[in-house]
């Protein structure tokens, strides 16, 4: 996989190119959605908040006739006035759950209007199969066509640069200032987006998309939420807090008969305020809202995601393929060193290096070239007119230069060279070995160099690896995350970087092939696997992936292929992604945890309270007044836990890098712990200052 020259920008926070949201904006949505999403077509989608929603009904016709299910002992007014507080409190509860995933939705949405701002209707040069040029609407452009843009346009549609060579400013997508060169004939430089800029010269453009179906137009889709589907683990966990809702519905509804045996004060609304307060409205509230923010901290770190599924795998992840070029090492490898064998001197080894690179214009070739001309005056010794470049392929593994007089100048992989030399009959001599032996022992890349049949000697290409992987690799380890890294390079050199950087294995002289088949390899011992890539030969590995980041930077295959897009182009991010995955697992564990624990608080303070007739007021440990101030101190907590935890639950419980057992633990000391003594004080300050009695 070759790496762009914005996927080596540095360390830079990716976050602070995010649009910030006016949050002021966010909230007054937020509260206008709340009550739209009252309506119980909406509601009903959340099993726990809409038997809220039916008790909140049921409460206030109760409020309006106190006798509508049956004549009740006490005093009417009373209990109007207990049934209407009991009826406000529910509708809070269901009106904070709206609001919650209302914020997280906000945020999206916020996001959504700031890209929504860079699309537009633009005029756009359509050319035509006879060469002419004719302006039409950029919403008439369809896949296959071809456009012609110049220094000053917006690009009217995804595509392939065809032909051409400029600078693009992208910030508009990614928020990175700097402008990118856009060129054909390479995977990380020809892919264009719709609604970047045309800073310089001109580009012509072959469109790969239709309209509404542009890379804009799905980023719009996928951060608004109208393509959010609820992920395994969501749809599982609210399958259990429908059985756990079911449950207490089903406890409760023998608690009506239990109470006029041992003449109990029980209502229909004393009956549904149990209900509510023993199950899990908490968590139920908060589960959406959790979900959206997940895919909004994913954004946050300018990454799209297809899915909140891809967000989700992300945490269960086990494995990451990475890329030694670009993720583990800066990516620019650069000449450092010739190394010359078989006779020929450094200065004729330059000069044959400086003649196989002339046509390459990768950082690589360019500083082989630099590196000739700088340190030993080499001069090009032939017309490049006449000349013709030789392009680097995954199979040959060399590039070079063919010359009209029929000389064959190569240089790559010492094993591919060492086959070319020997197909042109010549003989190999023993030094390139020992050269070769050298530079992979620095963990340096060695390519290489030969003239026809005749090996010139070995070039040094400087690796460096990033500063503080071994440092993040450790942390994936001790979260039971096993990394590999692919490199093209041979074996001595990929374990010496190896070493250097951390990782747990590595697969030396990689092609695009074996990308696959250690991705299904781990798949078939059960893992989940998460890889990177830019390149149209990352496209089926990063398919078959679990988790597939595509760099914005790479070609639209594999953009399509993958189920993220990092628009910074920065292959050391699918690192935070994991971190971003598994945070979003701990947070749902660790509210789920919280809310299920409060219910034995709130059982305390209910149960005792109303059957204290039956002998069992013993058991009222917080010493609520009365079964009424007992009732309305539950609900009342019940309710406002909910907008307390929001952020919580936006912001994600924070990150650690622990195994499973040690953040079960953690989970159950913090948040089991945490939420059985929480409404025991927080129930019993309530009845303290609530003048009901």
């Amino acid at each position: 996989m070759q790496t762009s020259t914005t996927a080596t920008r540095g360390t830079r926070d990716s976050r602070r190119h995010t649009p910030k949201a006016d949050m002021s904006g966010v909230y007054q949505r937020a509260i206008r959605e709340s009550f739209v999403k009252l309506d119980p077509r909406i509601v009903v989608r959340n099993p726990v908040m809409f038997i809220v929603w039916v008790g909140t009904i049921v409460t206030l016709l109760v409020t309006i006739d106190p006798n509508l299910f049956g004549t009740v002992s006490a005093d009417a007014g009373n209990q109007r006035l207990l049934n209407g507080l009991i009826t406000l409190i529910l509708f809070l509860t269901v009106l904070f759950a709206n609001f919650a995933e209302a914020v997280a939705e906000g945020r999206g949405k916020a996001q959504a209007d700031s890209l929504r701002s860079t699309r537009s209707d633009t005029v756009a040069r359509k050319l035509l199969p006879n060469g002419s040029i004719q302006e039409v609407s950029s919403t008439e452009l369809r896949r296959g066509d071809q456009v012609q843009v110049v220094a000053g346009d917006m690009i009217p549609a995804d595509g392939e640069v065809v032909r051409g060579i400029a600078s693009v400013d992208e910030s508009a997508i990614t928020g990175e200032s700097a402008p990118v060169l856009k060129q054909p004939g390479t995977d990380i430089s020809s892919s264009v987006t719709g609604g970047t800029r045309i800073l310089s010269d001109e580009l012509i453009i072959n469109v790969t998309s239709d309209p509404g179906q542009g890379f804009i137009d799905r980023m719009i889709a996928l951060v608004e939420g109208a393509e959010r589907t609820k992920t395994p683990n969501e749809i599982a966990l609210t399958v259990l807090l429908t059985v756990l809702t079911l449950v207490f519905l089903i406890v409760v509804a023998t608690v009506s008969p239990l109470a006029n045996y041992v003449e109990a004060p029980t209502t229909i609304a004393i009956l549904i305020s149990l209900l509510v307060a023993l199950i899990p409205t908490t968590i139920g509230g908060l589960l959406s809202a959790i979900g959206i923010a997940g895919m909004d901290r994913v954004a946050q770190f300018n990454v799209i995601a297809t899915s909140g599924r891809a967000v989700e795998a992300c945490g269960d992840v086990n494995t990451l393929v990475l890329d030694k070029t670009g993720t583990i090492t800066l990516g620019n490898r650069l000449a450092d060193e010739f190394i010359p064998v078989n006779g020929h001197s450094v200065e004729e080894l330059a000069q044959v290096a400086l003649a196989a690179s002339v046509f390459d214009e990768t950082p690589e070739g360019k500083s082989i070239v630099q590196l000739a001309e700088r340190e030993y005056q080499a001069k090009v010794g032939f017309d490049r007119s006449t000349a013709e470049g030789v392009e680097f392929s995954a199979r040959t593994r060399m590039s070079g230069t063919d010359l009209p007089n029929g000389r064959e100048i190569r240089k790559g992989a010492v094993d591919a060279v060492k086959g070319f030399v020997r197909s042109r009959g010549g003989k190999i001599p023993a030094e390139i070995d020992e050269a070769y032996a050298r530079v992979s022992r620095l963990g340096g890349t060695p390519l290489a160099v030969c003239q026809d049949g005749e090996m010139y000697g070995v070039i040094y290409l400087k690796d460096i690896v990033k500063a503080g992987l071994r440092e993040r690799f450790d942390q994936l380890r001790r979260m039971g995350v096993k990394t590999i890294m692919l490199t093209g390079d041979n074996a001595i050199t990929a374990s010496v970087i190896a070493q250097e950087a951390g990782v747990d294995d590595f697969i030396a002289e990689a092609t695009p092939e074996d990308k696959i088949d250690v991705i299904r390899r781990e798949q078939n011992e059960g893992k989940l696997v998460a890889m990177t890539g830019d390149g149209t030969n990352d496209a089926p590995a990063l398919a078959q992936a679990n988790v597939g980041v595509a760099m914005n930077s790479g070609t639209q295959a594999a953009k399509e292929a993958a189920n993220m897009v990092d628009l910074d182009s920065d292959p050391t991010k699918l690192i935070d992604l994991v971190a971003i995955g598994k945070q979003l697992l701990i947070t749902r564990g660790a509210l789920t945890t919280f809310s299920i624990a409060n219910d034995i608080a709130k059982y305390f303070a209910i149960i005792p309270t109303i059957f204290a007739a039956a002998g069992i007021g013993a058991l009222n440990i917080m010493g609520l007044k009365s079964p009424q101030s007992a009732i309305i101190s539950a609900l009342i907590y019940n309710a406002l836990i909910i907008p307390a935890l929001i952020p919580l639950a936006l912001k994600g419980v924070q990150f650690r890098p622990l195994t499973a057992n040690q953040l079960l633990r953690r989970n159950i000391l913090i948040y089991g712990v945490g939420g059985v003594i929480a409404p025991f004080i927080a129930i019993k300050l309530i009845d303290l200052i609530i003048p009901f009695s």
